[in-house]
């Protein structure tokens, strides 16, 4: 009976981890995603439609890191990490929302909970995108 409340418990830490990396890589996933589904709809099977997905999820975060990379001027660079990190923090607001819906009773903590967590989750996305933020761009 322990056992298997360890293994619940490691599942639940498990599919929070999934679901926040997915949440940090919010704008590639839902791009990959939307790019599978009209692969798919248009015939080009399943496993067609998951490789359109992979490569256009793979491309759309390849092109905002090269981006944020290439631009000089720091508003564009501040713009291409708002593109990126915005929907992630969205993302973050909508998981801790959805985990935190039964559990905190109270209105206001929970609005305060999932706006500290989609912060948490923009601010990753974008350090994950920065990477090195202080070295100058190429």
């Amino acid at each position: 009976m322990v056992a298997v409340m360890f293994m619940s418990v490691a599942l639940i830490a498990m599919l929070c981890v999934l679901a926040y990396t997915l949440a940090v890589y919010a704008l590639p996933f839902m791009l990959g995603l939307s790019a599978a589904q009209f692969a798919y709809q248009t015939g080009s099977g399943f496993i067609g439609a998951g490789l359109v997905g992979v490569v256009a999820g793979a491309a759309a975060f390849g092109i905002l890191a090269l981006l944020f990379d290439t631009l000089r001027p720091p508003i564009l660079r501040l713009l291409v990490a708002l593109v990126f990190a915005a929907p992630a923090a969205v993302a973050g607001y909508a998981l801790v929302h959805g985990v935190t819906k039964e559990s905190v009773p109270s209105e206001i903590w929970r609005q305060i909970f999932c706006i500290i967590g989609g912060g948490f989750v923009g601010v990753s996305a974008l350090l994950r995108l920065a990477g090195g933020m202080g070295q100058p761009a190429r």
